[in-house]
């Protein structure tokens, strides 16, 4: 069944509170609270094993919610889980493509899941192979077509019902950089149409592409905010020193020249606002004991040091 649209706020936001899940002792998600606005690209940004994806099959319905409530499209996921499915699009990181078919007849087989047939397919196919620059491919069997193509009839599928939020995890996988800028232009155009987008990557580029993202971290959310926002947190630059012994070059950062330091990976790393003339001081003190002084714009892989003390991997 096509949704009626619908011009409302609230009608393409996503809720969470308290979310909770597990699977046997371990504990998947720990309390995550999240919303994200109607129009908006957002992205769940973490290592693996840290509940991206499990957020993200709570919010498609391929699980049922175990503690806290999901709002998707104005409908509670627990209660009205086929409602919902109704008002979202699905692209998952595998294909979900019928190789053996042409574009025209994979559509097709997804507009029957909808009750869409005759005239009203026809019209709605032609819009979003045209919208994906797939017409002239409509012929074609999806076996031949390169991963970027493929992941645009994928698109496609999740368009035709013409859904309220679209869900994508990890969509840039397998793709070559051409294919990954088509694909964000695509996400860019469907957000400026209304749709809300969210999708879950492992990639710190593809963030900071996004309007809005959330780090997750053991099944926590650590961070939200938009990526500049975010960075900000970290101050103008990030000095990260090695030396010799890293224990008493602390000692020296934190008792002789009062800076706060985070130890990384047997590194010091120390936020500023003025590195220019910060650096010769830390270089004075320290002396031979330094090894080697960087410099650099913090980044979403700082941010998530900042928060975990863990590098992203």
């Amino acid at each position: 069944m096509i949704l009626p649209a619908d011009s409302s706020r609230d009608a393409a936001t996503i809720r969470c509170r308290d979310v909770h899940h597990r699977y046997g002792d371990h504990e998947a998600l720990r309390g995550v609270d999240l919303e994200i606005d109607r129009g908006e690209i957002f992205a769940l940004l973490g290592p693996n094993g840290s509940g991206k994806t499990t957020l993200f099959r709570l919010l498609s319905t391929l699980v049922p919610v175990q503690r806290g409530s999901i709002e998707v499209a104005g409908l509670d996921v627990a209660t009205s889980s086929l409602a919902v499915r109704g008002r979202i699009g699905i692209v998952f990181q595998s294909p979900s493509l019928d190789k053996k078919l042409s574009v025209d007849e994979n559509i097709a087989c997804q507009a029957a899941l909808y009750g869409l047939s005759g005239g009203r397919l026809a019209a709605r196919r032609d819009e979003v192979l045209a919208q994906m620059k797939l017409t002239d491919r409509r012929g074609e069997i999806c076996e031949k077509l390169s991963g970027g193509l493929k992941r645009r009839v994928e698109l496609a599928k999740g368009l035709l019902h013409r859904p309220r939020v679209m869900l994508l995890d990890e969509p840039s996988t397998g793709l070559d950089p051409a294919a990954r800028i088509d694909l964000w232009q695509t996400l860019r155009t469907m957000a400026d149409q209304g749709i809300t987008v969210v999708l879950t990557t492992h990639l710190l580029e593809e963030a900071e592409k996004a309007d809005r993202l959330a780090i997750m971290f053991r099944g926590r959310l650590i961070a939200d905010g938009t990526p500049g926002s975010l960075r900000g947190e970290l101050g103008d630059a990030l000095i990260t020193v090695s030396a010799v012994d890293p224990d008493e070059a602390e000692k020296v950062l934190r008792d002789e020249l009062g800076l706060d330091t985070q130890r990384v990976s047997g590194q010091l790393r120390v936020r500023a606002e003025n590195a220019a003339s910060l650096v010769p001081r830390i270089a004075d003190r320290l002396g031979s004991r330094v090894e080697s002084i960087t410099v650099g714009r913090p980044g979403l892989e700082d941010v998530f040091i900042a928060k975990t003390g863990y590098r992203f991997d």
